[in-house]
């Protein structure tokens, strides 16, 4: 799929130049080409550079927690939901462990440990399975929750908005939160609606009013808020609550008597790993990406778009952050160079580059994630898995548009 999408790009570009030299007798098209290419690579550069910083930071903090055992506890505490969730896995199963230890994880944005967890969890779950070509309930549940990307701390958005230069990066940590609860929600009810979940049961209603109640009452408490006293707010808690995650891992690490020090440089030297992987990737794409700008079909998509939009009667400033929309459930790396291209093409604190964040920070990869979870278990038939998980997209899609209208429009 990446491999299609990534030729398709330069295709695209190839027509669209090829459409304005002889139809508009515009030959420096295939010049500005050439000059993205080269710029998108220093670009890519300047990207790694703090994504070194930054990953190596948060690996770091991060493994801190980790030998805390701030994870496991998260894991035990969230056990009793999911044992209610998939009935057909027997209590104390080795599954449900799992499963609650990756929620746990790419909750914390422990991405690096959330996937190989998952992997585990799908193979436990597997043994369940009396079919094994056909995914189980079980399954399709925790795959269509890992692909609603509910993340409580979106620390690389911030990272990318900190590398293009904006002056407050985590500005768009509210709007994040609100999309993907959103996504999460609408995944999780389209799944209990497919498999006739028993949402009423004690434990399952508890956890549903509270979670209901909190961000009911945050959106209560927003809905009273200018929109430069929500942007104030939501740039207020993210630094406060970033800060305070990184107080709270040293802190519960002393106490547990973890030699913070050595545990961070573990955990930083994993950083370092992960990051240095990821530069031949971000140069594909935002490469890619750059040509199909400068060639015009990126424009020329999104003038139709743009076209259909005022039709109706609506406004079209959402129409520039579409692209990290349509491409991000096939592939991360393109949404992310979609993602970078839109900030600096269109400013980091322009409506376009916000909402692109939020839209990056509240959706997932979907058929990555089906692919690989799938795929490492050689279930063939997905059943309602895909519908599910497409559903949690378009959820967190259309929540970013409203959110960001609400906070910034």
């Amino acid at each position: 799929m990446l491999n299609l999408l990534w030729l398709g790009f330069f295709l695209a570009a190839a027509l669209a130049a090829g459409w304005r030299a002889l139809v508009h007798a515009d030959p420096s098209v295939f010049a500005a080409m050439v000059e993205s290419l080269f710029a998108m690579a220093k670009l890519s550069v300047e990207v790694m550079i703090l994504l070194f910083g930054t990953l190596t930071l948060w690996l770091g903090f991060l493994k801190i927690a980790e030998r805390a055992l701030l994870v496991q506890a998260l894991a035990r505490w969230l056990s009793p939901l999911f044992a209610r969730l998939m009935p057909e896995v027997p209590a104390g199963h080795p599954a449900l462990g799992l499963v609650t230890l990756n929620f746990t994880a790419n909750a914390l944005g422990l991405d690096n440990a959330a996937t190989p967890i998952g992997l585990k969890a799908m193979r436990e779950l597997q043994t369940l399975n009396p079919q094994p070509e056909v995914a189980t309930n079980a399954q399709i549940l925790f795959l269509v929750l890992n692909a609603s990307s509910l993340t409580l701390l979106p620390v690389s958005i911030f990272m990318y908005r900190a590398q293009q230069g904006a002056s407050d990066p985590t500005l768009v940590f509210l709007p994040i939160l609100l999309a993907t609860s959103a996504s999460t929600l609408a995944g999780f009810l389209a799944v209990a609606f497919a498999q006739r979940l028993k949402l009423r049961d004690p434990v399952v209603l508890a956890w549903m009013l509270g979670a209901g109640l909190l961000l009911g009452g945050l959106v209560a408490l927003l809905a009273s808020l200018s929109a430069a006293a929500l942007a104030s707010l939501s740039s207020l808690l993210g630094n406060v609550v970033l800060f305070g995650l990184v107080l709270l891992f040293l802190l519960l690490g002393a106490v547990r008597r973890v030699p913070v020090f050595e545990a961070f440089v573990d955990g930083a030297r994993e950083g370092f790993d992960v990051a240095k992987n990821l530069l031949p990737y971000l140069v594909a794409m935002l490469c890619a990406v750059g040509v199909l700008r400068a060639s015009g079909a990126l424009d020329l998509l999104l003038g139709g778009v743009r076209q259909l939009v005022a039709f109706a009667g609506w406004d079209s400033r959402f129409v520039d952050a579409l692209p990290v929309a349509l491409v991000k459930p096939f592939s991360g790396s393109a949404a992310r160079a979609m993602l970078i291209e839109t900030m600096s093409s269109q400013g980091v604190d322009s409506f376009a580059a916000l909402l692109a964040a939020t839209v990056q920070g509240s959706t997932e990869t979907t058929f990555y994630v089906l692919a690989v979870y799938f795929g490492a278990v050689g279930v063939q038939r997905a059943r309602h898995a895909v519908s599910c998980a497409l559903l949690a997209d378009l959820a967190g899609v259309i929540a970013s548009i409203a959110v960001c209208y609400w906070f910034f429009g």
